[in-house]
């Protein structure tokens, strides 16, 4: 087999020919950029296999952690640790599940997620990243609560893949455009790819991913109630992208909190006719993407 360097250069001469283009394997990178002095912070890049998509019935059965350096800029310097564990959900694995993973019973039998390894992974980590947060967080803290006191940002979400011009945001498909490719789908492998990605500036804003998720993450946002909305007026905030809320009977919506009094204003003048006090939460980075965001307001939420 020929050199890496040997290959290398091969791909760069297919490449130059505007003919083809040339994927490499996903390889586990140490060190992205060179050590230096900048003040730096721990962040965890976190991934799940389960056996289903609902929360509340279906179980965790391999939860993977990279924990990696990074820079209030966005840059990544190296993996500090990593690490999974499989965990038996107590019932035979989905056909499903198997197919795509590649775990069958007997790789679960008998496993289960250790606290203490957990804990030695999250070590000093401010901040937990997923590609969809909105999945696995849930997971995450019903299985293990110590994920409840961290901030959470989404791979997906916090870096606007779409608004760069990316035509999908799975990570098979950002790993072929950001030129390597990776096989299974197993979570400590999807960490791997999704780190590669953050740490890259190949997304065309010359910016690493990172540095663009990190600035959205930092964002607060305004989970907004339009309580007693009169129903002609239902259309207009559909067209607002507003929801409905069967539990709450109430229309709603999230906006950055900077905007919140703009929407306010909007609403009196378009769909109440007044000024009135509504109900609204705020959310933040400690609660984004967990199920603590609620549906419907609580009976003591502030109003504004």
């Amino acid at each position: 087999m020929p050199a890496i360097a040997d290959l290398e250069s091969m791909r760069q001469e297919l490449e130059a020919s505007g003919e083809y283009r040339v994927l490499r394997r996903l390889r586990e990178v140490e060190e992205f950029d060179p050590p230096n002095a900048t003040r730096k912070s721990v962040a965890l890049f976190l991934d799940t296999e389960t056996t289903g998509f609902d929360v509340d019935r279906d179980r965790i059965i391999e939860l993977a952690v990279v924990a990696f350096e990074h820079d209030q800029a966005g840059n990544v310097y190296r993996v500090l640790r990593a690490g999974s564990q499989l965990e038996d959900p107590g019932r035979p694995l989905p056909p499903q599940v198997t197919a795509i993973t590649g775990l069958t019973d007997a790789d679960v039998a008998g496993q289960r997620i250790s606290e203490e390894e957990v804990e030695a992974l999250i070590g000093d980590a401010r901040l937990v990243i997923a590609h969809n947060a909105a999945f696995d967080r849930p997971f995450v803290e019903r299985r293990l609560p110590r994920f409840a006191e961290l901030d959470w940002a989404c791979s997906i979400s916090d870096v606007g893949w779409r608004e760069l011009g990316f035509g999908s945001s799975s990570m098979e498909f950002l790993a072929y455009k950001h030129g390597f490719f990776f096989e299974g789908h197993r979570a400590l492998i999807d960490c791997r790819a999704g780190l590669e990605v953050l740490a890259s500036r190949a997304n065309g804003s010359g910016r690493t991913a990172m540095a663009l998720l990190q600035e959205n993450a930092r964002r607060n946002s305004v989970r907004l109630w339009a309580e007693g909305s009169p129903f002609d007026r239902k259309d207009l905030l559909k067209e607002r992208r507003y929801r409905w809320n069967p539990e709450a009977r109430a229309w709603w919506t999230e906006v950055p909190e900077e905007e919140h009094e703009a929407e306010l204003e909007w609403l009196a003048a378009n769909v109440y006719g007044r000024r009135r006090p509504l109900p609204y939460f705020l959310v933040t980075a400690r609660e984004r993407y967990s199920r603590r965001v609620p549906e419907a307001y609580p009976a003591d939420a502030p109003r504004r």
